[in-house]
């Protein structure tokens, strides 16, 4: 008994080798050439991705350079009339301990070990006399050539200079030599209400040419065909459904023919 079953395991494992051979004998299928239709689908599903990962991605650096800075200028009230300011006090220090704050810093985000402290005094718009740092911007720093600290210090660092400032109505702590309304809206609009208008509009255009975006309930007919396609392969004979197992497999020679695992394993 055992002779015969593998006598029928060597035959099994020579009939599969024989088909693959000549499956790899075959000449190979000439490349099938894409439509228009395919093709002008490829490039815009290509053209949407990089325009979402584009946009997506600008949204990194534009938020933390422009976004956030105008925001928080936009949420310290500054005074849209200038008032006039008097440079009374500028200090030059040095040390990390010092320079927890700067005037005007070129960058953001390296230490400081040198910085600029420079104080003016204003008149408010109640008539009270106030004191108050003044800062190139809300955050203190910023990059050339938006931001020039040496101009800026030559411009309103000497004690006595007068000059137009704005001063923040919800901190009167806080002024600034330039101050619009207009260009930090046009700020938020433009580095942050473009690109993520860009990116949710491309995310959706790729959903719809791309997925099923739409709820709906699970389809019930595919359990159907699956069954259906079980049953049919059960009726094929097993000797042409094993071919295609693994040789040395379990299910190989009488065992494939008994063990029903086998047609499931072929199906699924």
């Amino acid at each position: 008994m055992q002779g015969g079953s593998s006598e029928l395991l060597l035959g099994a494992q020579e009939e599969l080798r024989r088909r693959r051979l000549l499956e790899l004998a075959r000449p190979k299928a000439p490349p099938v050439r894409r439509t228009w239709r395919q093709r002008a689908w490829f490039y815009t599903t290509s053209s949407l991705a990089m325009l979402a990962a584009t946009a997506g991605a600008s949204l990194l650096f534009l938020v933390p350079l422009y976004v956030d800075p105008a925001i928080s200028t936009l949420a310290s009230d500054f005074s849209p009339e200038p008032v006039s300011c008097v440079t009374s006090r500028r200090h030059d220090l040095s040390g990390i301990f010092n320079c927890t704050w700067s005037s005007c810093r070129e960058g953001c985000t390296s230490d400081m070990y040198r910085c600029t402290h420079v104080f003016v005094a204003y008149n408010a718009s109640d008539g009270s006399r106030q004191e108050a740092v003044l800062l190139v911007n809300i955050k203190g720093c910023g990059y050339p050539p938006l931001v020039d600290c040496r101009n800026f210090s030559e411009a309103y660092g000497r004690p006595g200079t007068e000059f137009p400032c704005h001063y923040s109505r919800q901190n009167r702590s806080v002024a600034m030599a330039r101050y619009r309304r207009d260009e930090h809206v046009a700020a938020i609009t433009h580095f942050f209400g473009v690109p993520f208008v860009l990116t949710l509009a491309t995310s959706v255009a790729l959903c719809v040419l791309r997925c099923d975006c739409r709820c709906s309930e699970r389809r019930p007919g595919r359990r159907r065909r699956r069954r259906g396609a079980v049953e049919d392969a059960r009726s094929v004979p097993a000797a042409r459904l094993c071919r295609y197992l693994v040789p040395g497999t379990r299910y190989l020679g009488p065992v494939c023919y008994q063990e029903p695992v086998c047609y499931q394993e072929l199906v699924y």
